[in-house]
Order: C-alpha cells, then sequence, then structure tokens
C-alpha cells in the first residue's frame, strides 16, 4: 500500500472518529433537552413567571430570581461595557509596545481563564467586606464584572484591530486627530465585534452560579429586589435550591426555570449573531 494511500485512510478514520464524537455530544444534548422539555414545559405558565417563592410546589414561581438576574446583568453591562471597551481602545489604538503593556496583556488574557469561584472569593473580600456591600445585587455586579472584563478587553482588541488601517490613513489624510478617525472610524467599522463579545460575555454571566454563592447571593428570597442594596437570588441558584429538594413538583420547576434560562441564554445569542451579520454587511470593506 502506497503512502498516499494510507494517508487517505488516516484522513477517513479521523474524520469517521470526528463525526462519531459530534454524533454523540449531539445524542448527549438532545436526550437533556427532551427530559428537560418533557418535564417542565408544561409547568410554564404566567403565575409561574409572577409568583414569589413558596414551599408549596404548585405556587412558587420565578419572579424574584427572574428580577433578580435582570438587576445583576443590567449593572454588570452599565459597569463592564464601559470600562472593558474603554481599555481595550486604550490597548490597541493609543498604548505603546513595551514591557508594561506586554505584561498587561499577558494578564489580561490569563484572567479570561481563571475559574469563576477565585472572582467569587475576591468580590467577597472586596466589594462585601472592604467596601461594606454585603451580599447586595451591587456586590454581584461588581463581581461579575470583573468576571466579565478580560473577555470585553479581548473582543473589543480583537475587533478594533480586524479595522483595516487604510480607514486610520484616509481619516488622517483629511485632517482628523487620532482620536477623531477612533470616535468616528474605527469604532462605527468595529462596533458589531465589540457588541458580539459583549453578549456572549454576558450569556457566560448569565449561568455563572459559583461566585454569587460565594459573595451570600440568597436560595430564598420572599420579595423583589427594588434597589441596587437589596439582597437577591438569580435563576441559576434558584433552580439548584429546587433540585436538591425531596418533593417531586420542586423538580418539575426546576426543569421550567431551565427552559427560560436557556431561552434567554439563546435568545442572548441570537441577538450577538444578529448584530454581527447587520454591522458587518454595513462595514464591508
Amino acid at each position: 500500500m502506497s503512502s498516499s494511500q494510507i494517508n487517505k485512510l488516516k484522513d477517513l478514520a479521523f474524520k469517521i472518529f470526528a463525526m462519531i464524537c459530534t454524533s454523540v455530544g449531539l445524542i448527549v444534548l438532545l436526550v437533556l433537552l427532551y427530559v428537560v422539555f418533557s418535564e417542565g414545559l408544561s409547568r410554564i405558565s404566567v403565575d409561574f413567571l409572577t409568583n414569589l417563592p413558596s414551599r408549596v410546589p404548585s405556587r412558587a414561581g420565578i419572579y424574584t430570581a427572574l428580577l433578580g438576574m435582570v438587576w445583576i446583568l443590567v449593572l454588570t453591562v452599565v459597569i463592564s461595557f464601559p470600562i472593558g471597551m474603554a481599555a481595550g481602545i486604550y490597548l490597541q489604538e493609543y498604548g505603546r509596545k513595551n514591557f508594561l503593556t506586554n505584561f498587561i496583556e499577558i494578564n489580561i488574557s490569563n484572567l479570561a481563564g481563571v475559574p469563576s469561584i477565585i472572582y467569587g472569593i475576591l468580590g467577597l473580600e472586596l466589594f462585601g467586606r472592604v467596601f461594606g456591600f454585603g451580599n447586595s445585587i451591587l456586590t454581584g455586579s461588581l463581581t461579575l464584572s470583573l468576571l466579565i472584563l478580560p473577555m470585553i478587553i479581548v473582543s473589543t482588541r480583537e475587533a478594533i484591530k480586524a479595522v483595516p488601517g487604510s480607514l486610520r490613513e484616509a481619516s488622517y489624510g483629511l485632517g482628523a486627530t487620532k482620536w477623531q478617525t477612533v470616535w468616528n472610524v474605527v469604532l462605527p467599522s468595529s462596533f458589531g465585534g465589540i457588541m458580539t463579545g459583549l453578549i456572549l460575555a454576558i450569556s457566560r454571566a448569565i449561568g455563572e452560579t459559583a461566585p454569587l454563592i460565594v459573595i451570600g447571593a440568597l436560595v430564598y428570597v420572599p420579595f423583589a429586589p427594588s434597589s441596587p442594596m437589596d439582597e437577591f437570588t438569580v435563576l441559576p441558584i434558584q433552580i439548584f435550591n429546587w433540585v436538591t429538594r425531596p418533593q417531586a413538583g420542586f423538580v418539575t420547576n426546576a426543569a421550567s426555570a431551565i427552559i427560560i434560562l436557556l431561552t434567554f441564554t439563546f435568545l442572548m445569542n441570537g441577538i450577538a449573531v444578529w448584530i454581527r451579520n447587520r454591522f458587518n454587511k454595513r462595514t464591508k470593506f
């Protein structure tokens, strides 16, 4: 058998192996989705979305967890997006290429891979104890902002880096300053990529439970939060609380909450894809 035939067999074997691995992953995912949807789809209703937590499964709802998650996500975006985008712009457009900037870039990339529970310990000590915010929504938002900041900075830099240098040169040729070029040319051209990175970072923050548990997010909150200093819970923690209960009704409630959380996550990812495609069409070079 010739070497070319052996290479073709290797390619075929690898292709079959990759297809088997992909099929196994998809089958497991479909089975999990089937179990979740068959168990919890019938429980989803307006009452389930608007009821407060209860010790009776049929009366329990996700209103406080849903509202707490919205509070957390809104504050996290307000805190992390301006800081992350500004840091990405500075590092890519203004920062000099020296040892300090290289050190900062390496550490930002490394921070993106740090386990989320480490951020929870940092948030508990810094925001909860040193700053005195306690186990409030503000502490949770600041902690999650630290968690997703590296992702936003990296995605902002990559989006800005993808803007052709010819656009900058044309702007400078017309007499624009550095800031005018960044604000009027670079940012509009890279905004789709920046927003895509932000939404994907927020999608990760939606499912994070470990850092919020560390900072003291409660598993049972009998009231809806109304300010950043209120105590809170979120959907992942509510799901964790329900699956630990012995009653079968709470397992059904957990499956319903999982469906809502998955829907929210898929919606966020769909919006990210739509924004990316929309801005790519508007900024073709």
